[in-house]
């Protein structure tokens, strides 16, 4: 789980009622970190800290999207669809693997840590840009029905390859870190005639991998092995073929090559601009896959 979970003046971005939100998000987060830290409180605590937590970000985003119409902020129908899928997307998803799991330490850590890294991602990037002082990097953003029909072949394929009822958790994924355990990244390079690239990205949490593999292959996987991370390669780029149709229409690629990588190299895809394609989901009672292509 992220560190960063106190409030810090570089967090400030000039404008004192959304500073003072942020401010105050930053404690109930930090809160919640400590409750979930013990056990005798964590249950109901947690629960009833989520809720407050949920009201009051909404009812922030609001009165953010209320001040940027105000300014005339060219930015907003951009920044008003990060707020809807935190709202409509992220929020439920989360909240709905809590009640299932009964607000287990699992639980509560994705909560906390996706929360924690979009509070932080959005502050510093989006809401930086409300004031010129940075720029969105949402950029080459695709059409809603483009992205939603990728997301629909995509989580009907991991239900095929995990057995378990999938959702989709955001997407607009910025590289939160959801994983309560190790990661496993695979960057896949395609390549056409004229040398364009095309790249996928497939995080798997470590818990997802075990799960998944001991049920494909009647074993069991108490680690991250050769075996788990060669047979996951081989798994990543039968997904790939499933989304073919989506993002390779024009052109022929083929695939160039496919390669593990630090969760600390994943992360970087995101330093100047967003994948216009990045989804999270979450895989009922396994774990967390993120899928990002460029």
């Amino acid at each position: 789980m992220p560190n960063e979970i106190k409030w810090n003046d570089r967090f400030r971005i000039g404008v004192d009622s959304i500073d003072r939100a942020h401010e105050r998000l930053f404690s109930i987060v930090g809160k919640l970190v400590s409750l979930n830290e013990d056990e005798a409180k964590q249950q109901h605590a947690c629960r009833e800290g989520i809720k407050y937590f949920k009201n009051y970000a909404l009812k922030h985003f609001a009165d953010e999207e209320a001040y940027m119409a105000s300014i005339g902020y060219a930015g907003l129908p951009m920044h008003k669809r990060l707020h809807d899928n935190m709202r409509d997307k992220t929020l439920p998803a989360l909240e709905e693997e809590l009640e299932a799991q009964n607000y287990s330490k699992e639980a509560v850590c994705h909560f906390l840590g996706i929360c924690i890294g979009w509070l932080n991602a959005h502050i510093m990037i989006e809401d930086y840009a409300i004031t010129g002082r940075g720029s969105s990097k949402w950029v080459g953003e695709t059409p809603d029905g483009e992205s939603d029909a990728l997301a629909e072949t995509l989580g009907r394929s991991l239900e095929a390859m995990c057995h378990a009822d999938v959702r989709l958790v955001s997407s607009h994924y910025g590289g939160e870190d959801f994983a309560t355990g190790r990661t496993l990244c695979y960057r896949l390079n395609y390549l056409a005639m004229d040398k364009s690239m095309l790249q996928f990205y497939f995080v798997y949490e470590e818990s997802l991998v075990l799960k998944t593999l001991s049920e494909i292959l009647s074993q069991d996987f108490q680690r991250l092995d050769q075996t788990a991370c060669s047979a996951m390669k081989i798994l990543s780029e039968q997904l790939a073929e499933k989304l073919r149709p989506h993002l390779m229409q024009d052109k022929k690629f083929l695939l160039e090559r496919n390669d593990l990588m630090t969760m600390e190299q994943f992360v970087r895809t995101f330093d100047k601009t967003y994948p216009p394609h990045s989804l999270l989901f979450s895989i009922e009672g396994k774990g967390y896959c993120a899928f990002c292509a460029k």
